[in-house]
C-alpha cells in the first residue's frame, strides 16, 4: 500500500501547485482540481484499506487465540480418557479397579460434554442468540441473580449487600441478564478471601440503568486487564488460588451485555474491584406496562 500512497502524496503537491499557480486559468483550476480528487480518494482507500487490514488481523488472532484455548482446555480430559481407556484395554485391573476407572471415565467425559456445552452456547449467545425485548423490573432480576448465587455457593454462603433504587426498568432477556450477574457474583466469591464483603447495586444515570457487582478481592492484576473479557483467559489469581472454571464467565457477560446494546466495563485494585453493566433505561415503568397489559387482556 506504501507503493500507492508515496504516488498519490506526490501527485497532492502538484495538485495544490497547480491551483496556487493557476492565476485564473480555468484549465489550470480544473486540472488541479481533478488531481486533488484523485488524490483525496486515493488516501482515503489507503486509509480503509489499512483499516480493513488490521481488523483483518485482529480478527485472524481472536481466531487463533480462541482456538488454541479450545484446543488447550479440552485435551485435558481427552489425555485423562485415553490413559483410562488404556489401564481397560490392558485387562491388568481388578472388579475394584475397573469400576473407579469407569466412575473416572464418567467424570471426565461430562466434564468434555459439559466444557464443548458452553463453548458452543456462547457462540450462539454471540451470533445467533434471539434476545427477548421484554420490560423488566431491575430489583426482580437482582433478586433472582441472589437467588441462584445462594444456591451455588451452599457450601459457603455469602451475604450480598444490595442498594437498588426503586421502579428502575430495562427491555431485555430476563434469564441472560440473570446470567450475567450471576455470573459477576460468582466471580467475586471466588477471588475474594474468608472475610468476603460483595454488594450489588443499581442506579439510574442519565438514559442508562447502571448495575454494579463490588467486592473485596485480591483484584486484577494490571497486566491482565487488557485481556480479562477474552475466552479461556484466566489470570495468575485463578491459577494461583487454584479457582474452578475455564475462563468463561466473562465472556459470556460481555456476550449477554453487547446482545442488549449495553455497555461494559470495570476498575479493579487490591482490596476493591467494581464491574459496571449499563443498560437503555426503560422510559415506563413496569408496572404501567403490566397494567395495560392486563387492562387489554380484561377488554
Amino acid at each position: 500500500m506504501l507503493a500507492v500512497l508515496l504516488p498519490t502524496v506526490f501527485m497532492l503537491a502538484v495538485g495544490i501547485v497547480l491551483l496556487a499557480t493557476s492565476s485564473g486559468s480555468v484549465p489550470a483550476i480544473v486540472s488541479g482540481v481533478l488531481v486533488l480528487t484523485f488524490c483525496t480518494s486515493g488516501i482515503t482507500g489507503y486509509i480503509l484499506g489499512s483499516i480493513f487490514v488490521a481488523k483483518g488481523a485482529a480478527l485472524a488472532r481472536i481466531q487463533n487465540d480462541f482456538v488454541g484455548g479450545v484446543s488447550h482446555e479440552l485435551r485435558t480430559p481427552l489425555t485423562s480418557i485415553h490413559l483410562l481407556i488404556e489401564s481397560l484395554r490392558d485387562g491388568r485391573l481388578d472388579v475394584a479397579e475397573s469400576t473407579q476407572v469407569l466412575s473416572l471415565l464418567a467424570r471426565e467425559t461430562e466434564r468434555l460434554e459439559v466444557l464443548v456445552g458452553r463453548v458452543l452456547e456462547l457462540s450462539r449467545l454471540q451470533s445467533s442468540y434471539d434476545y427477548a425485548r421484554d420490560a423488566l423490573d431491575v430489583d426482580v432480576i437482582v433478586d433472582e441473580a441472589i437467588a441462584a448465587f445462594d444456591a451455588i455457593t451452599l457450601t459457603n454462603p455469602t451475604p450480598i449487600a444490595r442498594r437498588i433504587e426503586p421502579h428502575l426498568s430495562v427491555t431485555g432477556d430476563r434469564p441472560t441478564l440473570v446470567r450475567a450477574l450471576v455470573n459477576l457474583l460468582a466471580n467475586a466469591w471466588k477471588y475474594t478471601g474468608d472475610d468476603k464483603r460483595i454488594a450489588i447495586a443499581a442506579a439510574e444515570t442519565g438514559r442508562w440503568i447502571e448495575i454494579t457487582v463490588r467486592d473485596n478481592g485480591m483484584g486484577i492484576d494490571p497486566a491482565e486487564q487488557r485481556v480479562i473479557f477474552e475466552q479461556f483467559r484466566r489470570g495468575r489469581a485463578a491459577s494461583a488460588n487454584a479457582a474452578p472454571g475455564v475462563g468463561l464467565g466473562l465472556s459470556f457477560v460481555r456476550a449477554i451485555v453487547r446482545g442488549h446494546r449495553g455497555k461494559l466495563d470495570f476498575e479493579s485494585r487490591p482490596g476493591d474491584t467494581t464491574f459496571r453493566i449499563r443498560l437503555k433505561r426503560r422510559r415506563e415503568p413496569v408496572t404501567m406496562v403490566r397494567s395495560e397489559a392486563a387492562h387489554r387482556l380484561a377488554s
